[in-house]
């Protein structure tokens, strides 16, 4: 009997994007199981909290059974090491990504030398896709903006999350 291959592809998915969703999805079509890694983002201040980017992505995910959503906080190696995981997915779109993710990876393979890291470049659609364009533009944009670059489900809490922010302007 083989050995399953579990892959993590870790991010803050704030919000989950249609880019997001086409590599983990490519992803699940290469490997055994795909953890959705959604990170506490320490570093970051996000614009949803860990619940709801949680619940976003099981939302966007469970269709496939073969993904599974879970939380992280600390050093992806340890995630991944508690994991079983073989695989550590990236998605790169531009030459800048590339340059910050080959970094991680070389750091990544000094830290756990059994885990290879796959760079995956989302389809051509998907490659100008951000969570960053995302925010700015549903939550700047008038009408339907942004509904092009996530779920409907995703693109209806951003209108949600939009006019709670609204209501609380002075």
């Amino acid at each position: 009997m083989s050995k399953q291959v579990v892959a993590i592809y870790p991010g803050t998915f704030d919000p989950i994007s249609l880019g997001h969703e086409d590599i983990v999805l490519r992803a699940a079509a290469m490997f055994d199981k795909v953890i959705l890694a959604v990170a506490t983002a320490h570093h970051k201040k996000t614009l949803f909290t860990l619940d709801e980017r949680m619940d976003m992505a099981r939302e966007v995910m469970s269709a496939h059974p073969q993904v599974e959503v879970v939380p992280f906080s600390g050093l992806a190696r340890d995630f991944v090491r508690t994991h079983q995981a073989t695989v550590m997915v990236r998605g790169v779109r531009t030459v800048t990504d590339f340059d910050y993710e080959f970094q991680l990876a070389g750091m990544n393979r000094e830290l756990m030398p059994e885990v290879e890291t796959v760079f995956l470049t989302p389809s051509a659609k998907y490659q100008f896709i951000t969570s960053t364009f995302v925010r700015e533009i549903s939550l700047l944009g008038a009408g339907d903006d942004g509904q092009n670059l996530v779920s409907s489900g995703v693109y209806k809490r951003l209108l949600a999350k939009k006019a709670a922010l609204s209501s609380l302007a002075p």
